[in-house]
């Protein structure tokens, strides 16, 4: 590989523009999980006495906003030069969490007016998330915009390690309202790499004007099961699965009864997994549906071993695989719903993805917070488990009635054991019965079960062994052949 030829995880650098949107990005997200973490020590122990619900409302202001304006966010995306959306909602980010930072540093500030900035916060940042995810597709193309996604998730993550640890070095050392401070100079460098872009070199979708913008865009999904299925694995997991802010906090605090650095250093520990999920993502050459289940069933598993972990440091350890498995999610299904829309839907069609996903959480929230103040801490992570499992359930039962065949396609050796369990060649025990000879009347494999057989090998086994080898044979020669009909029709692959 030339020094000059990055490597398949960072091939998306050769752009000279994303490299700017990266570096900006990564400066601001640092900062925005820097004032994530303020926020939730703000108001769990400097506003109230631990009182999980007060963070589960703070929570769901947050993100109510996406619910609210996702008939007009997505189409502010699609009609408008999406560098200038971009900088004007940073602007207003910034301006919120500079007016949070005056409050706590002159020790004004009151649980009612941090509620009405968590809100403003959220209505700048529900405008600003559709277009951004939509510009990444004008910075690098379609060619490079799965791997756009994948290096977005480790840059978000990337900041993830770093934000949280130092938002607790420095609320133990300067206090909350400096971490607001530079929550709202980071913006400053988003802005400042969008305007020093090539405007040359992005590609802007094709702009729709017709009426009825948002109507439209559900018109549209509603016609694509495959986006449908997808948009359920979203809300559901997102609801009930990443309330991270709300569990890690309750755990640090009234479980493990740690201090704010403590209370950081899980975010950050927690960012490791996501991380390495999405570097693996950035390597894939194609998302796969197959990554999202597997990715379900593994967050699964991990989650429930954090929810009963017996102490802060098992804990703090079961965080990497519970980042790894959740962030194994999301950036894939984010580039299976980018890449299986029109360019000129893009930006409608992720503000309604965004709007499942983030939306989800002004009702996931406050009844997480609940669960947390009335059943304890712990259980604000197994509700998530239990939910993500259900939706794994239901969604296998979803593919094999719509696919009959499917599970004989991706078990070729399940079929094989059925049929020769039905023909006599083993018992319903799994055990060979007594050798003997091959009668001429002995029912047979279906002739088209006998076909391309193994060769030499099976002839040499003696003719019991050549049958079973010759459906062995048939199994394993037609099984990507088979598997293709396994895909859904536009594009999102079941493995």
């Amino acid at each position: 590989m030339s020094a000059r030829t990055p490597s398949p995880t960072f091939r998306s650098f050769v752009a000279r523009n994303y490299r700017l949107f990266f570096a900006g990005a990564l400066v601001n997200n640092v900062g925005t999980w820097m004032g994530r973490t303020a926020q939730a020590w703000l108001v769990l122990t400097e506003l109230t006495d631990h009182d999980a619900a007060a963070l589960g409302i703070v929570t769901a202001l947050q993100f109510l906003p996406v619910l609210m304006l996702v008939g007009v966010s997505g189409v502010i995306a699609d009609r408008f030069p999406k560098r200038v959306v971009l900088s004007c909602t940073q602007a207003g980010l910034a301006i919120v969490q500079a007016a949070t930072a005056a409050l706590v540093l002159t020790g004004t500030a009151t649980l009612p007016v941090i509620y009405l900035l968590t809100f403003l916060y959220g209505v700048a940042a529900a405008i600003d998330a559709p277009a951004r995810q939509a510009f990444v597709s004008e910075v690098v193309g379609p060619d490079l915009l799965s791997n756009a996604v994948g290096l977005n998730s480790a840059n978000f993550n990337t900041a993830r390690m770093i934000g949280p640890a130092l938002a607790g070095l420095l609320i133990a050392v300067l206090g909350t309202g400096w971490v607001f401070v530079i929550d709202a100079v980071s913006v400053a460098a988003m802005i400042v790499c969008l305007w020093v872009m090539d405007p040359r070199a992005l590609r802007p979708s094709p702009q729709r004007r017709g009426r009825g913008g948002v109507r439209e865009g559900l018109a549209y999904v509603a016609g694509r099961p495959d986006i449908i299925l997808i948009l359920v694995v979203v809300f559901v997991h997102g609801t009930f699965g990443m309330n991270f802010q709300i569990t890690t906090a309750l755990m640090a605090t009234t479980v493990f009864e740690k201090g704010p650095g403590e209370f950081g250093l899980l975010g950050s520990i927690m960012a490791v997994g996501s991380l390495w999920a999405a570097l693996l993502t950035a390597r894939r050459a194609q998302p796969r549906l197959a990554v999202v289940l597997g990715g379900l069933a593994a967050f699964v598993v991990a989650s429930l071993a954090a929810a009963l972990a017996p102490n802060y440091w098992t804990f703090a350890i079961l965080l990497v695989p519970v980042g790894l498995t959740a962030m194994t999610i999301l950036p894939t299904a984010n580039s299976l719903v980018q890449l299986a829309v029109e360019p000129a839907m893009r930006g409608r069609v992720m503000a309604l993805y965004l709007a499942i996903f983030m939306g989800g959480t002004p009702l996931g929230a406050p009844l997480i917070g609940w669960i947390g103040a009335t059943w304890g801490a712990r259980w604000t992570i197994l509700v998530g488990s239990i939910a993500d499992g259900l939706l794994l359930v239901g969604i296998l039962v979803y593919l094999v009635r719509r696919h009959p065949d499917l599970l004989a396609r991706r078990l070729p050796r399940l079929r094989l054991l059925t049929q020769m369990v039905r023909y006599g060649r083993i018992d319903v025990a799994g055990n060979r019965p007594a050798q003997q000879e091959v009668d001429s009347d002995e029912p047979a494999l279906p002739a088209d079960d006998r076909a391309g057989g193994v060769g030499g090998d099976a002839a040499r086994r003696g003719p019991r062994s050549a049958s079973v080898g010759a459906a062995q044979g048939r199994c394993s020669t037609t099984a990507s052949t088979q598997a293709t009909s396994a895909r859904t029709s536009s594009g999102c692959t079941a493995g």
